[in-house]
């Protein structure tokens, strides 16, 4: 056995078997969120619930860069954003209030993925919100709730609204701030980003143009939403399994 994998064995031995394959899962997608350049230094979080009664969740490690973080140094919190344990790494409590409120009455939400991206928050900001421009928009477009800005989401006063706006919907514009996403699964929470985040960067690339747009029928876009709701979920699997070959190529090492 090499070093490196007795090293990695020991750090597995602090974690159930379901909890540090979600760590990796959970690793896996903050490093691929860097790869594709969604990061915002150190700040916005993906969060994961754990198994069990305990209510229990996994966040980034305040201060690291997406890029570095791995499957061991992911923290374990509690619904107040508190440490839960012994642990070297602090987390921020503020960050945790968005994903909180999703938390607490959304139980089908595995994950939950917050981003500040440039595409994301443009949109975000256009009076329009997300526009029904090309086969990525339809698919999400109807999924996709809206929540009004209320400043740095600090104060949990917020939640309830948020909630309510949120709703059963499994994508979200934080008007004048970004992008919201979840799903049972790390990978499904990261297939819903992605065709969200997707969808924005063609809205801002169509809307800059210049030129008249083409839109499509309203029954081609009521088809292509009842696609959108079937269809996701079913191909996040392939897609996550191929994300994870891409990260080991190019940014290997989540999984310790």
């Amino acid at each position: 056995m090499s070093l490196a994998t007795l090293k990695n064995s020991t750090k597995r031995d602090h974690f159930s078997d379901a909890e540090w394959s979600i760590r990796v899962d959970l690793a896996a997608a903050y490093r691929i969120v860097a790869l594709f350049g969604w990061d915002d230094l150190i700040f916005t979080h993906i969060s994961a619930r754990l198994p069990g009664p305990e209510n229990h969740f996994l966040i980034n490690p305040y201060g690291m860069m997406f890029d570095e973080i791995t499957a061991s140094s992911l923290v374990k919190i509690d619904m107040n954003g508190e440490v839960v344990g012994e642990n070297e790494f602090k987390v921020n409590p503020a960050g945790f209030t968005i994903h909180s409120a999703v938390h607490e009455v959304r139980h089908d939400a595995g994950c939950v993925m917050h981003l500040h991206t440039p595409a994301g928050t443009a949109v975000a900001t256009q009076e329009e919100g997300l526009l029904p421009l090309n086969q990525t928009a339809l698919l999400v477009r109807e999924q996709l709730a809206y929540h009004e800005y209320e400043g740095v989401a600090l104060n949990h006063d917020e939640r309830p609204r948020l909630q309510k706006d949120l709703g059963e919907k499994n994508m979200m514009l934080l008007w004048n701030h970004g992008t919201l996403a979840l799903g049972p699964t790390v990978r499904e929470a990261f297939m819903n980003m992605y065709f969200l985040e997707r969808a924005c960067e063609m809205q801002v690339a169509s809307l800059a143009g210049g030129r008249k747009l083409h839109h499509p029928s309203d029954s081609v876009k009521e088809v292509t939403a009842k696609q959108g709701e079937k269809g996701l979920a079913a191909v996040s699997g392939i897609a996550w399994t191929a994300l994870l070959r891409k990260l080991d190529r190019q940014l290997p090492g989540y999984a310790d």
